[in-house]
């Protein structure tokens, strides 16, 4: 197995929640896999997601950009291997993570700007990614709606990381109508990827 530095990214406000347990059982599992794990709890950090009006006039300016949010562009710039966990709220990530994508992927740190107009990836040094995603309704119901965190995971996020990279999506649908067993076998199945991770 090759070993990874790999930044997980954790978006819930409550430690003592499913979504908590579940980033405690990524990161121990990451690191009993002999990999070196740097923990984003944004929460904790108090990530601010708003992207200002000053940001955006100035949203092409890569210098701009990598000084606004430097130690967080300097995190994702030092990973190989990204792994987010959160639970989708009206149908996408919390506003916390979305700010993250907002502020943090943009030109000069997630992708290039070329001359002519195009757009190139930059995070090509990623090579693994993965998401944990905890959903109140079934998946039937997210399926009808296109389970949009599904697709930004695997598809959007796949277009940024090193050709051939394909995200594993670990999803836990139903919390709204709890099973304790069905819980207990989801935590292991991610233990368990992230162990082969």
């Amino acid at each position: 197995m090759i070993v990874l530095r790999v930044l997980v990214i954790y978006a819930h406000p409550l430690a003592d929640s499913l979504n908590g347990a579940l980033f405690a059982c990524v990161k121990e599992s990451l690191a009993a896999a002999g990999h070196e794990v740097d923990a984003l709890d944004l929460y904790a950090e108090n990530f601010d997601p708003v992207l200002s009006a000053d940001e955006r006039r100035a949203y092409f300016d890569v210098e701009a950009n990598r000084a606004r949010t430097e130690p967080y562009v300097a995190r994702l710039e030092a990973a190989e291997g990204l792994v987010f966990v959160f639970p989708p709220w009206c149908l996408g990530p919390p506003a916390i993570l979305k700010g993250f994508f907002d502020r943090i992927m943009v030109p000069g740190v997630s992708f290039r700007l070329e001359e002519d107009g195009s757009l190139s990836p930059n995070l090509r040094h990623i090579k693994k990614a993965a998401a944990v995603v905890t959903y109140g309704r079934e998946r039937p119901l997210l399926w009808w709606f296109g389970d949009p965190p599904r697709r930004m995971m695997t598809r959007y996020l796949k277009w940024f990381l090193a050709p051939g990279t394909r995200p594993v999506f670990l999803g836990h649908y139903g919390l709204h109508k709890p099973d304790d067993a069905y819980q207990r076998r989801f935590i292991e199945k991610v233990r368990r990827t992230m162990r082969r991770f």
